[in-house]
């Protein structure tokens, strides 16, 4: 979810009102009843799919063609005529992909897409005033924009590049037959994902709706010498079931915590101009933490319904535990423990890094690093404390590097040692994390501003 607004006239016309009376009793903005809603209800849908629909009992055209309409009617239920937004600029890309040359279709494709979204994110927000006081159409159009793309770059991989020229990861994600219109509607317009992501791989995706995608994964282990005659049939029914939990839990503190500590607490006069250091610094991170759940609810719910549809296997770990995390876009353990900003970024909306870094890091010929900040906070929108937040991210980003390699080794000495580097990273990490991302929820300049000079 890239933004919060309130409903506006949209709903009114698009048949959505019948969760109004809802909306009004909890006290929650009409668009994000509609995006639980739809949620919920993909959940459903998801598991009816994956037990009556399963590859086994149907042809894939049935399977693309029963995702792709879904898909479509939520677009249409959360976002009334704003969709159209995104059916333009799924159409305008199909005709790139069918008449581009295959060693140009990646940069067309890159910035008619992101050119696309920024002048929907500019005219939403500063043309027509919409601010965050109309619906926020921007989320979709994000993850149509990351699929978009990185459809675009695998195919340029499998039709316009040399398999030596390739990464491995490149040569095992790279598409050598141009999807069939169907095909290119299923991958970006499914319902398990169009609402909140994440984006995935075309060749997973495929595989997915074909039948081969868990079977693929299990044949990566030798089940012979774990007891079994034939391959077992890994149910995603656990996994789901423990998403589910993660996301009531995150429901309740955004419920709760969320309400109790907002963001506007940190432009009070009392936080600006009476609070000690110690105190500001220590509110900070409590109104950060604060503004996670939101995330975490968003994401844990995405990954769930992708899990009950039967997509996001990802192996078997060392354990002989099935994995579903193939889809997961964060690690809420490792980001709340993180000892260093990298560890942080790398477990936070990891399909979006994963994206950033298949489509500019491993592919511009020089500061990776920079261009990758730049990217993102240009697909996030156009909101100026984005870029407060990510430009500051690339001095910490330096600054983290920068320490760690010269100061690191001094703690490795013994075990103490290293718990006490842990400790103190840890609370560097959080606190600098807390700092660099203040402006991203503050979105205004002189909030950010105010914030930066208490």
């Amino acid at each position: 979810m890239a933004a919060e607004p309130p409903s506006s006239l949209s709903y009114r016309t698009t048949g959505s009102t019948c969760l109004h009376p809802l909306s009004e009793f909890l006290g929650i903005p009409l668009d994000q009843v509609n995006f639980v809603a739809c949620q919920l209800f993909a959940l459903f849908a998801a598991f009816w799919f994956r037990i009556y629909l399963s590859p086994g009992k149907t042809s894939p055209d049935v399977r693309h063609a029963f995702v792709t309409i879904f898909g479509i009617y939520f677009v249409i239920f959360c976002f009334g005529w704003y969709s159209v937004h995104l059916f333009v600029l799924v159409f305008m890309c199909y005709g790139i992909m069918v008449t581009a040359s295959v060693s140009s279709i990646h940069r067309y494709s890159f910035f008619v897409a992101m050119g696309y979204l920024t002048i929907c994110h500019v005219s939403r927000i500063y043309i027509f005033h919409y601010g965050i006081l109309t619906t926020d159409f921007s989320g979709p159009l994000m993850i149509v924009t990351q699929k978009i793309t990185t459809l675009a770059f695998q195919i340029h991989d499998g039709l316009g590049r040399r398999a030596e020229d390739l990464s491995a990861e490149q040569h095992r994600l790279a598409v050598k037959v141009k999807p069939t219109f169907l095909e290119y509607l299923s991958y970006l317009l499914n319902f398990m994902s169009v609402i909140a992501g994440p984006c995935n791989n075309f060749k997973d995706y495929i595989a997915f709706i074909e039948g081969r995608h868990i079977p693929t994964k299990l044949l990566e282990v030798n089940w012979k010498q774990r007891g079994f005659h034939s391959l077992p049939e890994p149910s995603p029914t656990r996994a789901v079931i423990h998403k589910l939990c993660m996301t009531l839990v995150s429901l309740l503190l955004f419920l709760t915590l969320t309400k109790s500590f907002p963001v506007t607490c940190l432009v009070d006069d009392w936080f600006v101009h009476k609070a000690n250091f110690l105190t500001r610094l220590s509110y900070l991170y409590v109104v950060m933490q604060a503004s996670k759940p939101k995330y975490y609810f968003a994401w844990t719910l995405a990954d769930a319904v992708n899990n009950a549809a039967g997509f996001g296997f990802s192996g078997v770990d060392k354990n002989g535990n099935f994995c579903w995390d193939l889809l997961s876009n964060l690690n809420i353990w490792k980001i709340e423990t993180a000892t260093s900003f990298k560890m942080y970024l790398e477990n936070w909306n990891i399909q979006t890094a994963t994206w950033l870094k298949r489509v500019c890091y491993e592919r511009v010929p020089w500061y990776p690093t920079v261009l990758t900040f730049v990217l993102s906070a240009l697909w996030h929108g156009v909101y100026p404390g984005y870029y407060f937040t990510f430009l500051t991210g690339i001095l910490v980003t330096v600054a983290a590097r920068t320490v760690r390699s010269n100061y690191r080794r001094y703690f490795l000495s013994s075990r103490a040692l290293k718990a006490v580097y842990d400790v103190v990273t840890w609370v560097v990490t959080q606190l600098s994390v807390s700092y660099t991302v203040a402006p991203f929820v503050m979105l205004a300049v002189e909030p950010t501003i105010s914030l930066y000079k208490s």
